[in-house]
């Protein structure tokens, strides 16, 4: 054994007993990190060493430890699993009886080495079956059962059944061919007739003890993931059911059953799921009293067993008419279920596991044929109004005092269970329909008008959530209730941020309605802008004036100054956080949409002057940390306000009378007004801050939104801002410049009042990137991966822009080459899309012509070297398209290239023969038309140059 300060095991050390000892030693007990990751290294050379078929059966001599016996036992299985071919058939006989010897020896030994033991045997077994070993899986029990008077019954029986638990398990992993597991399943299958008789009488034995029939339990459970009919299974599973009387079994049967009654195939066998209701139903008793006893772990369980059948069965069961009443007692014990008294997740966990049954059960009984469906809908839907019930009294709220004692993760739990719940009762509308939002609403207005019994805010504040989950997504504008709902609202007293929350967003759900119905707006704007005042109800409150802004617009003119008002208070006594603050002024951008334009002024006016100075003041200031934060959300403000004020109504989709009367806009537009205004005081804070990516980001935002909102009206601007652009990116080049530049290149290059300032802005961002790439690139993906964006871009809507002179259009294709060597998937991205945009305009641009002929020899190399192995395998669609435009555009120079680099050795990868780099030349010169061809050879040609071909890991291709 090695003693500290001795040194640690050589890599070139020869694999015997007396290494692997001392390997194993290091490993466990050296406390140096580095020489127990050398031994572990050398281990794992060792265990698929030829030397491992000898070192292996030393190691599980009896006198050793068990950590030692564990790695023999796991080398023999690495051996048996993975290097199969490498054993000669006439040693399979040696092995088993081999295997079978020790797995007897470690019977009543090492529980860890025995299962490894089981394991490589079984491993064995699954290769050998069906020719060299037909009746396994017999001989296994039989060789067990054979009276051997060196080791005790009990110890042989666990073992057996620790082989026979294993075997299924190891077949689930096995690395078989495809066509090998569909057979050896298939004999295993017909095998099970050995296994289950003896399993059966086990668990019917009287005086078996319980952890034999734990292990005959986990035995069958994987027994019946091979797709075992379950007919055949019947007997095991009444034998299950009733082994969940006894609680040291309970979890083990649990399992074995849902696995039995999931498998897909078990749906063949009606007869048999028929019988399996009783005994389900048979739990009813045992669940009442778990729940009455607070014993989740029995009720879960019931709860999982009762599920499994309905939510895996429910068509093929269904359709079964006779047996309507029982299955209808199934699902009325899953109600039971669903309705499971207690909070969740804090008293109960288990009506979570119902939702997903809900809608399997609905989907099967809307797709019966029409007289079927007439039926089952008389019988469910009284069942579904029930299941509304009973969601809304899962989903309320528990007393305050109970809930200020829960942790923030079962707030969050809690959260997402009523979200889960909030879709179940969407879905519900589909059967119940218009039916279920006047049940809501008759409830809602019975309990706000009761004067009789004190009204819990719980009861509402569900009635409410069950009435937004469904307005949300189902469009209720033809509801004859919502008009009720609208004036019921008002009347809420509201005494509870959770309750505060769901009006809110239950008056948000309703924005398009109100959009239709405008007089009922006054009833609830009122609620809202009194709520944002709020900081607790920040998120809900905001999200619904924003929904109102925008939906409504046109019916707000008249409420505008009120609205107006209000937002600024809350933005000056900031009461919201940032993300609540940029809603707050899209919000009120879509609010002004709306107005006059000399309106528009005035509100923006009184609404951005406070910011203007303050960034005025924050101009003057020396940079530091907390100004910073300042600056960046005074711009992000003024952005979004400017992502939503859109007076030419670009986004609308409303083709209402309202829009047409509105008169046409005269002289510029406001957002312009204001942005020519502040232009030299961002400039200020430009100056200053040009250093910060962040703050240079905020101020190209700003510009990025206006120009997509207002498109030609951003007019204008043109000249200043590509000035200022062209001043910015010389001093210290940024992404965000050339993500702005490219925008402006996209809306104002094809008008010539505009070209001038823009193409001096693109040839100055072109200039100073290639000086950047002659410095190196490396450091700047971002950059790079910009700029590839922007000469696409450039090729799409002006390609004159490569016949300026001064455009270096050799270099710019240099440095395109560069890009697509970047170990960034998105830089390599966006420069296979500059390719894609370049290789077509050869033959009308002559610069650009004259270039790809010269060096497109090198961009073919660099596409190869990609597909040989340097890029990542998720872009060889984006480099075929190189390829493709290079065959289709320069044909008669492709195929004089490809021959040329194809002929380098190891190129694009050595692991690619001279034949096969020929065909995938040929294949790829003969397709010009379908580009999808060409993408599945690039993907069959790299999956040969990374030698992966033909492996596991080309399941995602």
């Amino acid at each position: 054994m090695e003693r500290r300060g001795e040194p640690a095991l050589q890599q070139s050390l020869e694999f015997t007993v007396e290494n692997v000892e001392k390997a194993l030693h290091q490993l466990y007990y050296d406390p140096n990190i580095e020489n127990k990751n050398l031994a572990q290294k050398w281990l794992m050379q060792a265990q698929v060493s030829p030397q491992a078929w000898h070192f292996s059966w030393l190691l599980l001599d009896m006198d050793k430890v068990p950590e030692i016996q564990y790695f023999g036992a796991s080398a023999l299985h690495i051996k048996i699993s993975r290097y199969w071919n490498d054993i000669p058939a006439d040693q399979y006989e040696t092995l088993k009886s081999q295997l079978f010897s020790h797995i007897t020896r470690f019977a009543s030994g090492s529980k860890i080495v025995l299962t490894r033991l089981c394991v490589a045997l079984a491993s064995l077994a699954l290769n050998m079956m069906p020719e060299a070993w037909p009746c396994a899986v017999a001989d296994m029990v039989r060789m067990f059962q054979s009276e051997d008077s060196n080791i005790d019954g009990r110890s042989r029986c666990l073992a057996l059944l620790e082989l026979l638990t294993v075997l299924p398990e190891e077949f689930q992993t096995s690395r078989l061919p495809q066509y090998r597991k569909g057979q050896v399943r298939g004999v295993l299958a017909q095998e099970c007739s050995s296994v289950f008789p003896l399993l059966d009488q086990l668990l019917q034995q009287q005086d078996s003890p319980s952890f034999i029939k734990q292990k005959v339990l986990k035995c069958f459970s994987s027994w019946v993931q091979l797709e075992i009919p379950l007919m055949e299974c019947e007997n095991l599973i009444q034998a299950a059911f009733t082994s969940l009387r006894d609680p040291e079994l309970f979890d083990t049967a649990v399992e074995a059953i849902v696995n039995a009654i999931s498998q897909p195939d078990a749906q063949r066998y009606v007869n048999t799921l028929l019988k399996l209701i009783p005994p389900v139903l048979g739990l009813q008793e045992q669940l009442r009293q778990a729940v009455q006893s607070r014993d989740m772990e029995t009720s879960h369980g019931i709860c999982r067993i009762a599920v499994a059948l309905g939510e895996n069965h429910s068509r093929a069961l269904l359709d079964q008419v006779d047996h309507w009443q029982s299955f209808l007692a199934l699902v009325n014990m899953i109600m039971f279920c669903t309705g499971i008294p207690g909070h969740y997740p804090v008293n109960e966990t288990t009506s979570s596991l119902t939702l997903t049954f809900w809608y399997t059960l609905q989907d099967d009984i809307l797709s019966f044929e029409p007289e079927k469906q007439a039926m089952y809908q008389q019988v469910y839907r009284p069942v579904y109004f029930q299941l509304v019930d009973v969601l809304l009294h899962k989903a309320q709220f528990p007393s305050d005092e109970e809930y200020s004692c829960w942790s923030s993760d079962e707030k969050e739990q809690f959260r997402i269970y009523r979200v889960d719940i909030s879709d179940t009762l969407m879905y519900v509308y589909e059967m119940l329909g218009a039916e279920l939002l006047s049940s809501l609403y008759d409830k809602l207005g019975r309990l706000l008008t009761n004067t009789e019994q004190p009204m819990s805010w719980q009861h509402t504040e569900a009635l409410l959530y069950g009435f937004q989950s469904i307005a949300e997504t189902i469009d209720v504008n033809y509801s004859d209730v919502v008009p009720g709902l609208i004036g019921l609202i008002p009347h809420i007293s509201i005494s509870n941020v959770q309750l505060a929350d769901t009006v809110m967003f239950t008056i948000g759900a309703l924005s398009e309605w109100l959009a239709d119905h405008p007089v009922m707006i006054n009833n609830v704007l009122p609620l809202v802008l009194q709520a944002l005042g709020n900081p607790e109800l920040s998120i809900s409150s905001v999200s619904t004036l924003k929904k109102i802004c925008r939906e409504c617009k046109y019916d707000l003119p008249p409420y505008a100054a009120n609205i107006v008002a209000v937002s600024q208070d809350v933005l000056m006594k900031q009461i919201h956080k940032t993300s609540q603050c940029m809603w707050l002024m899209q919000a009120l951008g879509f609010l002004l949409s709306a107005l006059q334009v000399e309106e528009i002024l005035k509100n923006l006016h009184s609404l951005i002057t406070p910011y203007i100075q303050q960034l005025e003041k924050l101009a003057d200031e020396m940079p530091n940390p907390s100004n910073k934060l300042a600056i960046i959300h005074i711009l992000g403000l003024l952005s979004n306000l400017f992502t939503t004020l859109d007076i030419s109504h670009h986004d609308d989709d409303h083709e209402s009378t309202e829009v047409k009367k509105l008169p046409v806009p005269q002289g510029p537009n406001p957002v312009v007004v204001v942005l020519q205004q502040v232009f030299q005081l961002i400039q200020k804070v430009l100056s200053k801050w040009l250093n910060d990516a962040q703050v240079v980001e905020s101020v190209c935002s700003i510009f990025e939104k206006s120009v997509k909102t207002l498109l030609d009206d951003f007019a204008p601007m043109v000249p200043q801002l590509c000035e200022m652009l062209g001043q910015m990116y010389s001093t210290i080049p940024q992404a965000s410049a050339i993500d702005l530049t490219k925008q402006l290149v996209h809306i104002f290059a094809h008008e010539p009042a505009h070209f001038p300032p823009i193409k001096a802005l693109f040839l100055l961002v072109t200039s100073v990137t290639l000086t950047l790439f002659q410095q190196g690139p490396r450091d700047h993906p971002d950059i790079v991966d910009s700029f590839m964006q922007l000469l696409a871009q450039a090729l799409k809507r002006k390609p004159d822009l490569f016949l300026c002179s001064s455009l270096d259009v050799k270099a710019v294709f240099h440095c395109g080459v560069i890009s697509l060597k970047f170990p960034e998937a998105p830089t390599v991205k966006s420069a296979c899309g500059f390719f894609t945009e370049l290789l077509p305009r050869c033959g009308e641009i002559s610069p650009v012509g004259q270039v790809v002929h010269e060096n497109g020899k090198m961009l073919l190399q660099a596409v190869l070297e990609g597909i040989g192995g340097q890029a990542s395998r998720n872009l060889m669609d984006q480099l075929a398209e190189i390829l493709f435009a290079l065959n289709k555009h320069c044909f008669s120079y492709l195929s004089i290239w490809i021959k040329e680099v194809m002929q380098q050795d190891g190129f694009p990868s050595a692991r690619v023969t001279p034949e096969q780099k020929e065909i995938f030349s040929q294949q790829i010169l003969r397709e010009r038309v379908n580009k999808r061809r060409v993408k599945d050879m690039v993907k069959e040609f790299t999956l040969l140059c990374r030698g992966l071909h033909g492996t596991e890991y080309t399941a995602d291709y």
